[in-house]
């Protein structure tokens, strides 16, 4: 591993923090708790924040078509196929989109890195990358009617312009005023500000036939189209966790409460049935290898984690919420044992066998302290 920074903490302090290696191979500007890093889906629990905040305000609603809001959604349609000659073969969508579905990822949208549908839809059409920045990378299609299936997905950066439509603010804005000033998170944000760029982390290429890294000169579009809720933030140790510690403050920083004990029960349950989350099987190996979190243990999605139904042995409790981020950053939150943890690293690609080991070992390591 290049660098990495890891943290585990309880609601009101830290019990472990530790900082290895370098920004960038090759330079000996060591790793911080403040250095700044592409923290790519883990911006995705963050977007869901800042839309929850404003379904507590009346502003937004979870179930009613999306469509209102967004109405170039009603383009929407359902993948069926490709012909002989490679066209795609789709249907007008039957069910409304909704906010829900959009945040558990029961909308029907899916990941070219994941789907080879969708990455053969990409191709042939010249549909830009969602990490463009480009409007025209969310008009793939569903693979899915609404509400029927669960699959991890661009839908998260949908919600994200719902969030700006309904609050008459960018997404960062918004972020910025009802979430990151009040956290003091200083240093995330979709735009690299100066004193941001200067702490700034290489994301590394791990090569798969001789392990070997490479530092990257990858970096975000800084003009876009929309602001990429689903993957585009840019932030470090010591903010993520201080968003991480929200949960365990139900929902209250000094003497504000930013989301209400119910908004935050709602985030943290089940939202998606019977339906369960699945492993990620990757089609784009470059980006991500196959990534199966603990397995054997079945997953739910809430707004917008993911869930464990059972204690895994060793480490979480059942009902902790987590996820990750494609540069290989995790983090989890346990409202059981009340801590948290957070792991920023920046290599590619995700689900990468070493970065995972790591995590596992900090978070193991946590329980015993606890």
């Amino acid at each position: 591993m290049p660098g990495m920074a890891v943290a585990v903490s309880s609601a009101e302090e830290r019990l472990y923090t530790g900082t290895f290696g370098y920004r960038r191979l090759g330079d000996a500007t060591p790793m911080t708790t403040d250095t700044v890093c592409w923290i790519a889906s883990m911006t995705k629990a963050v977007t869901a924040t800042a839309a929850m905040m404003l379904v507590e305000r009346r502003l937004l609603d979870l179930d009613r078509p999306a469509i209102e809001l967004l109405p170039e959604l009603a383009a929407a349609e359902v993948l069926l196929g490709f012909s002989e000659d490679g066209e795609a073969i789709t249907r007008p969508v039957r069910t409304a989109i909704t906010l829900r579905h959009l945040l558990t990822h029961t909308a029907g949208f899916s990941y070219d890195t994941w789907d080879s549908r969708i990455d053969r839809f990409r191709k042939q059409t010249g549909t830009p990358a969602v990490g463009s920045g480009q409007l025209k990378a969310l008009t793939t299609p569903l693979v899915f009617e609404p509400g029927s299936d669960w699959n991890y997905s661009i839908g998260i950066d949908w919600a994200g312009r719902m969030v700006e439509a309904a609050s008459g603010q960018s997404l960062g804005d918004f972020m910025h005023e009802n979430i990151f000033a009040p956290l003091k998170m200083t240093a995330s944000g979709f735009r690299l500000r100066p004193e941001m760029q200067s702490r700034l982390a290489a994301v590394h290429q791990r090569d798969a036939t001789t392990q070997t890294l490479t530092a990257t000169d990858f970096a975000l579009p800084q003009e876009v189209e929309f602001e990429g809720g689903g993957g585009c933030l840019y932030s470090t140790l010591d903010d993520y966790l201080a968003f991480c510690r929200l949960f365990l403050k139900h929902g209250r920083v000094d003497g504000q409460q930013l989301l209400a004990p119910a908004t935050l029960a709602a985030m943290g349950a089940n939202q998606i049935g019977d339906l369960r989350v699945k492993s990620l099987r990757s089609v784009q190996p470059h980006r991500s290898n196959d990534a199966d979190f603990m397995p054997g243990i079945e997953k739910t999605w809430g707004f917008s984690f993911m869930i464990n139904q059972a204690d895994v042995p060793g480490r979480r409790r059942a009902g902790s919420l987590a996820w990750a981020g494609l540069s290989n950053c995790y983090y989890w939150i346990d409202p059981t044992t009340g801590i948290t943890g957070v792991f920023i690293s920046q290599v590619l690609p995700f689900a990468d066998p070493i970065a995972l080991g790591l995590f596992d070992r900090v978070e193991q390591a946590a329980y015993q302290m606890v």
